[in-house]
Formats: structure tokens, C-alpha cells, sequence
């Protein structure tokens, strides 16, 4: 399969690129900064140099045709530290971005990384955070209104430990933490089986396999 990850130099996306490529896929780590490349490379993607701030969906989708890719991953955000306006057109108009580009392209298979609680934002807050959640809460829904094979991974707090493989999923998992590198074997294990199409959940460490967790999400389709 041949797959771009938006954010591709973050930790998620690495880790995600480091999976994938070992099993034989194709990877694009779609980034702003050429001197991210060999960090990709490293982890055996390939770089696509893009600017998704400045980019518009024809100019998107004409580069995920040139390389013909499948399915797509949004893992990108403004980071820590980045202003209000930037969660913005990051979170939200990023990954709403890479959903239209996605169809133009013919790449219907789309998986988004967003956030714990995300809808639970305070509209008329101007905190930092709320704004986040605003974000990803709004890219959310513009995936899910989408046409595409989309599935919604709201992992809890990230840390640094090594994977576990074990996790909780579910619509409200309550509060918890995940590696990254759980997070990034969810994301692998999505896009290899096909799994929770059309289907949002949260992720925490637990008890099950991911596998098995994958397989046993339930509850109504969402969208």
C-alpha cells in the first residue's frame, strides 16, 4: 500500500512510517521543512515536501496522485507553544485540507489522529487548549461528514514509554494515558486491516491486544 502521513516528522508519524515500512508499504511523510527529509528516510519513508498552511486541495491532491497513494494519515499539529490562529490552520484546516485532497486524489482510506474529549471544548473560551480542542473537534466532524473510509483515533495523554501492545478503546474511555508508539501500531493496524471504518474511538493503555480491541468496537456508526 502507498500511504502519506501528514505531520510525517512527529514522533507518531515516524514511529507509524517505521511500521508500515518494515512490512512493505510505501510511505510519504508529508512535511514543511526539507531538513526533516533524512529523519524520514531513517525510518524508512520517503519526504514530501509540502507546506500544508500555504497549500491548496489541487496542489495536495496532485502530489498524492503523482505517487499514487491509498490511504492517508493526518498525525500533523501546531505543537506546543504555537498561537491560537495556528491550532487553527493546522488541526482543523490541515486535516480538512488532507480529507479533500484525499478524494480529489482517489486515496479514500483516511485515518486521523486527534484528541482525547475533543468535543467537550468551551466555544466561548479563548484559552490555548479549548482553542486545540475546537480544532480538532471541528476537523473531526469535517472528516466524518466526508465520503471517505474514515476512522477517528482519540488517544489520552501521550508519553515516551516502548509500546505495550495492550490498550482501551472506546467512545469514552475516560481519562488515561498511551505511548506513542501504541498509538502508532493502532494507526498501522487500521490501515493493513481496514478496521473501524467509519468509526471514532479513544485509546488508552489497557488490558487487550490491539488486534482484538480493534475488532471489538462497537456502538453506532458515527457520520
Amino acid at each position: 500500500m502507498k500511504i502519506a502521513i501528514a505531520g510525517g516528522h512527529g514522533q507518531i508519524a515516524l514511529l507509524t512510517t517505521k511500521l508500515l515500512s518494515a512490512s512493505g508499504h510505501e510511505v510519504w511523510g508529508i512535511v514543511r521543512n526539507p531538513a526533516h527529509t533524512a529523519d524520514i528516510e531513517a525510518a524508512g519513508g520517503q519526504a514530501l515536501v509540502l507546506d500544508l498552511e500555504q497549500a491548496d486541495s489541487e496542489q495536495l491532491a496532485a502530489e498524492l496522485s503523482k505517487r499514487s497513494v491509498e490511504a492517508v494519515v493526518f498525525a500533523a499539529g501546531a505543537g506546543p507553544g504555537s498561537s491560537a490562529e495556528r491550532k487553527l490552520t493546522v488541526d482543523r484546516d490541515g486535516a480538512v485540507l488532507l480529507a479533500d485532497a484525499a478524494w480529489r486524489a482517489g486515496a479514500r482510506r483516511y485515518v486521523m489522529v486527534s484528541g482525547m474529549a475533543a468535543d467537550s471544548f468551551d466555544p466561548s473560551s479563548e484559552d490555548i487548549f479549548q482553542i486545540y480542542l475546537r480544532a480538532k473537534s471541528e476537523a473531526d466532524a469535517a472528516v466524518r461528514a466526508s465520503e471517505l473510509d474514515w476512522t477517528i483515533v482519540r488517544p489520552g495523554g501521550l508519553t515516551d514509554e516502548p509500546a505495550t501492545g495492550l490498550v482501551t478503546l472506546a467512545e469514552s474511555t475516560g481519562r488515561g494515558t498511551i505511548p506513542r508508539a501504541d498509538v502508532a501500531w493502532i494507526v498501522s493496524r487500521l490501515l493493513e486491516s481496514g478496521a473501524a471504518v467509519h468509526r471514532q474511538f479513544e485509546a488508552i493503555s489497557g488490558s487487550t491486544p490491539i488486534a482484538e480491541a480493534l475488532r471489538a468496537v462497537e456502538g453506532p456508526r458515527v457520520g
